[in-house]
């Protein structure tokens, strides 16, 4: 089980905007007030668990084996959607059952699955995240049990999913645009058309000219799209979902 003091990660969709992250995190603190909670992404992809899915999987890695993620990327609130926890090499993934986990497993080598059968007094029917996923986090993070029934892992997996998912599936601050790519899975040689504009491999940004567009590494393993001194949002007119073409 997980130590006491595990971290707690938060990836999710709310924004810092509003009131969402932060009532997550007043829960959290209240039931397991010595467990740090980190701010992983409170910008995931809205609404959006495939693209989600392949960006939990590339930020993951850094984290130690006790972590607690509390991942919560959930159009389907108040469905009948499962809530799960699953365990992967050791780390711990709190979240609806709506793909969000499915690159993760696939990529695990010890995966352990659970609906959660567990329900607070009180739990609304659009905050999930508050409510029951918080809660639940907290308790794996104190070293409890996971509160539900153990499944098997083979029948909640989605395996028509690629590996490489070919799409921009996040925007940073910077306007770089990360993709669904795991750069370990092509050559420096290929080039990248994404809104036809075709772009080269650069190993960084002072390799280009300033204003010039390319593709590179990123630190967390993926092929991005950006530019030098610029926004590759705005200069190639990308957008999240928009679809990435190898040659």
């Amino acid at each position: 089980m997980a130590k006491t003091n595990s971290m707690i990660v938060l990836f999710t969709d709310f924004g810092m905007e509003g009131p969402y992250t932060g009532q997550m995190k007043s829960v959290l603190i209240q039931r397991a007030p010595n467990n740090p909670v980190i701010d992983l992404f409170s910008n995931a992809p809205v609404h959006d668990p495939r693209a989600s899915a392949y960006l939990l999987a590339a930020y993951i890695q850094d984290f130690p084996a006790d972590t607690v993620f509390v991942c919560i990327v959930d159009p389907g609130v108040g469905s009948d959607r499962k809530p799960v926890v699953v365990q992967v090499d050791g780390q711990w993934f709190v979240g609806p059952d709506n793909g969000l986990f499915n690159v993760i497993v696939r990529r695990g080598k010890a995966v352990q699955w659970w609906n959660i059968t567990w329900r607070p007094e009180k739990m609304t029917s659009t905050f999930h995240g508050r409510d029951l996923f918080a809660p639940v986090a907290a308790r794996l993070a104190l070293g409890e049990s996971p509160p539900g029934e153990l499944q098997n892992v083979r029948e909640r997996v989605d395996c028509s999913w690629p590996d490489e998912y070919a799409a921009i599936i996040y925007i940073d601050h910077f306007g770089n645009a990360m993709t669904g790519i795991r750069a370990s899975s092509i050559s420096k040689e290929c080039r990248l058309r994404v809104n036809n504009h075709t772009l080269s491999y650069a190993r960084t940004f002072s390799d280009m000219a300033a204003g010039k567009a390319f593709w590179y590494r990123n630190a967390n393993g993926l092929v991005e799209v950006a530019v030098n001194q610029g926004r590759a949002d705005t200069l190639l007119k990308i957008n999240a979902g928009n679809k990435v073409q190898l040659g």
